[in-house]
C-alpha cells in the first residue's frame, strides 16, 4: 500500500477521527497476530469472534491505529481510531478510494468454476508486457478482494482480480470498489445451490459484475455455457470458447485441439484479428476455452502475438489446482485437491482416464451442492465407472450414499469406502503402486485432501 495519512483514510470511509490525523499508514492488517509497525488494523467480526477484542494486541504490536464500530473505553494517546458503522464496509470503501488512485486496466473474473485458473493464465500472459498484480491464491471474497486492491503499488500496470460470492449483492458490493475495465464470467454451475434456488439465480448474481464496469468496458463470456450465452449486458459483449453452441456469435474460438502428452496440449485461438498457435502446459481440455477468454482480453489490452503465445506457454497452476506431480516409481499424482464439484470432478476423471497404467480415483464428498447433492454424486460415480477407472476410493457419507452405488452399477471393478482422510491414508502406500496414476479431489472444507498430497510427496516409496 502507498502510505496514506489517517485523515485521508478517514475521508475515504466517511468515519469519525479520534486521534492524530497526520499519522501515516503503510499497510492494512485484518489479523492481530500479524500486525506490525505502521499497520492499520481492521477488526472484523464473525459468528464466533469479534476483532474488537484484539485491538489492543494489534496496537501493542506496532499498529498505528484502527477502524472500530465501537470505540474502546480507553483511547490511547499514541494511537489513532476511526469510528465507522461497519468495519468490513470501511475496508471495502478504503479499497474503493485507493483503487481510484491508480490509472491502469483492471480485469475482474467471476464464475462458478475456473476463476483462479483463468486468473493465473491471464495474469501470466499480461505479465509479458505489464507489471501485473493478481489475486493471491483464491482470496476472492469480501475481505480478500479489498486487500488485493490495497496491494496496488505505483509500479503496477495491470490488475487481474477474481471475485467469488455466495449471496445476491456480493459481486455488486465488491464491484463498487473494483470498477473493472473488463468483466469475465467463466461458467454457471451447481456449486452454489446451497445458497441459491436455481442456476438462473446464480446467473443473476454473477451478472452483477457488469453493473460497475467503467465507461467503454468490455464483457467477456464463455459462449459454451448454456446460461451465459443468454446474457446481453448493456456494454460491448464478446463470446469466447470452442464455438459449438448453436445461436451464439463467437468472437473467439479454440480450434485444432491436440494433446501433446498427459501434461500439455496445443490449440489455435482464432479471434477476429488474428490466429494464435498456443502450447499450454495443462492436462485439462477446458483450458482451451479459458485460453480463448484470456487471449481476447490480452489482445484488447494491446499485447503482441509473441507476448500472448509466450505467456500461455509459461502458465503454471496455483497450489493444489490440477497439478500433475511425478513421484518415485513412475507414480503420477493428479493433485486437484483444493475444491470439487460434479463438473470439475468428471473433467479430472477424464484426465485420469488418459493414463496408460492403473488408474485410481480418490474422491471425497462435494459440499454446497444444495438440491443437486444426490444427483451430483451419482453423476460422478457413473462417470468413474464408464471412464474405465480401475479403483475408486470414496471418502465421506455423501459418497457412500450416492457415489459408490452409481460407480458399482456403472462397472468400476474395485470400489472402496473410507470414513475420513486418515482412514484412507493408512492404505494409500499399499494401493498406489509403481506406474499408477492417482487423482485427489474433494471439497476443500470437507476433506483437506491437500494434506494427503503432502503425505504422498513425503512418503518413502
Amino acid at each position: 500500500m502507498v502510505p496514506a495519512t489517517a485523515a485521508e483514510v478517514c475521508g475515504a470511509v466517511r468515519g469519525t477521527l479520534c486521534g492524530d490525523a497526520s499519522r501515516v499508514i503503510s499497510n492494512i492488517s485484518t489479523d492481530s497476530r500479524t500486525t506490525g509497525p505502521g499497520d492499520w488494523f481492521v477488526p472484523l467480526s464473525g459468528e464466533r469472534f469479534d476483532g474488537h477484542d484484539y485491538i489492543d494486541k494489534a496496537l501493542d504490536a506496532g499498529g498505528v491505529g484502527c477502524f472500530c464500530a465501537r470505540l474502546p473505553e480507553n483511547l490511547r494517546p499514541d494511537k489513532t481510531y476511526i469510528l465507522v458503522q461497519d468495519t468490513k464496509t470501511a475496508l471495502r470503501d478504503l479499497a474503493s478510494w485507493y483503487r481510484g488512485q491508480f490509472d491502469l486496466p483492471v480485469i475482474q473474473i467471476t464464475g462458478s468454476m475456473g476463476k483462479t485458473t483463468l486468473k493465473e493464465l491471464l495474469a501470466g500472459i499480461l505479465s509479458q508486457r505489464f507489471c501485473t498484480l493478481k489475486t493471491p491464491g483464491n482470496l476472492n471474497g469480501d475481505i480478500g478482494a479489498p486487500l488485493t486492491l490495497l496491494s496496488l503499488k505505483p509500479e503496477h500496470q495491470a490488475l487481474v482480480i477474481e471475485t467469488g460470492m455466495d449471496e445476491f449483492g456480493q459481486i455488486r458490493w465488491l464491484g463498487e470498489a473494483i470498477r473493472p475495465d473488463i468483466a469475465m464470467i467463466t461458467n454457471i454451475d451447481d456449486v452454489h445451490l446451497s445458497h441459491f434456488s436455481s442456476r438462473k439465480d446464480i446467473l443473476k448474481a454473477k451478472a452483477e459484475i457488469f453493473e460497475n464496469l467503467r465507461p467503454g468496458g468490455l464483457a467477456l463470456l464463455n459462449g459454451d455455457d448454456e446460461l451465459l450465452n443468454t446474457l446481453r449486458p448493456d456494454c460491448e459483449t464478446l463470446f469466447c470458447g470452442f464455438g459449438g453452441f448453436p445461436g451464439v456469435s463467437y468472437h473467439t474460438t479454440a480450434e485444432n485441439f491436440q494433446w501433446l502428452d498427459m501434461e500439455s496440449f496445443r490449440t489455435t485461438i482464432v479471434t477476429q484479428k488474428d490466429r494464435y498457435d498456443l502450447t499450454v502446459p495443462s492436462p485439462a481440455s477446458h483450458m482451451a476455452g479459458h485460453a480463448a477468454l484470456a487471449v481476447t482480453a490480452a489482445e484488447r489490452l494491446g499485447l503482441t502475438k509473441e507476448e500472448i503465445i509466450r505467456g500461455a506457454a509459461a502458465y503454471a497452476p496455483a497450489d493444489n489446482r490440477l497439478r500433475l506431480e511425478h513421484l518415485p516409481g513412475g507414480r503420477v499424482m493428479i493433485n486437484d485437491s483444493y475444491n470439487a464439484n460434479p463438473t470439475s470432478v468428471r473433467a479430472d476423471v477424464s484426465i485420469l482416464a488418459r493414463h496408460p497404467g492403473r488408474k485410481i480415483a480418490l474422491l471425497g464428498d462435494m459440499t454446497e451442492l444444495g438440491s443437486a447433492e444426490e444427483s451430483g454424486h451419482q453423476r460422478v460415480g457413473t462417470w468413474v465407472g464408464r471412464r474405465g477407472i480401475d479403483v475408486l476410493l470414496a471418502v465421506g457419507p455423501r459418497s457412500k450414499q450416492w457415489m459408490i452405488p452409481a460407480a458399482e452399477e456403472a462397472g468400476c471393478p474395485d470400489v472402496r469406502w473410507f470414513e475420513d482422510r486418515e482412514a484412507v491414508k493408512a492404505v494409500l502406500p499399499e494401493l498406489f503402486g509403481p506406474g499408477d496414476a492417482l487423482l485427489l479431489k474433494a471439497s476443500h472444507f470437507f476433506g483437506r485432501f491437500d494434506l494427503l498430497a503432502d503425505y504422498l510427496r513425503q512418503y518413502p516409496f
